[in-house]
């Protein structure tokens, strides 16, 4: 395998992340009141993307493990709906992701989202599997069902390694 190659971070924000997804979070994001004013709502912070017929969105909770070395060789993308990934906790986590179409190992940009911060990635966006930061952190999915094949990989050499 070759030499990593090094990636420096940036952090998670709505605008650097808008063109794979979407960041989900309260913080700068509108919101209004329901239930008589005792809860605060913030509406429509990711649209859910369930491409092709009999597909549905489904809810599911994945724990992930942080890599030992930080060394990225996979990245998968789904192509017929997007993937929201939520933490329940309070871990930060690094998003790795290249824009769709043919992957492109010199389009890689990489995110450290802080507690908090959720991602939605679109349909068809490259992105490495679950990578919490310091312990394993579980986190709320929400994807798509349905048939069809919906995950493609590309190994990487060089691997990636987050900074």
């Amino acid at each position: 395998m070759s030499a990593p190659r090094v990636i420096q971070s940036q952090p998670l924000t709505r605008a650097a992340f808008a063109p794979f997804g979407d960041v989900i979070e309260t913080n700068g994001a509108a919101s209004f009141p329901i239930n008589a004013g005792r809860t605060e709502r913030f509406h429509a912070l990711a649209a859910v993307e369930t491409l092709g017929e009999d597909a549905d969105a489904i809810i599911s909770i994945f724990r992930g493990q942080p890599l030992e070395p930080l060394l990225i060789d996979l990245m998968e993308r789904h192509p017929q709906g997007s993937q929201a990934f939520m933490p329940i906790g309070n871990e930060p986590y690094w998003v790795v992701v290249a824009p769709p179409g043919e992957f492109d190992p010199a389009r890689v940009h990489v995110f450290y989202a802080k507690p908090g911060q959720g991602v939605n990635y679109h349909a068809g966006t490259w992105h490495a599997p679950l990578l919490p930061v310091n312990r394993d952190a579980d986190f709320l999915v929400v994807d798509r069902r349905g048939p069809g094949d919906n995950c493609d990989t590309v190994d990487l050499d060089p691997p990636i390694r987050p900074e």
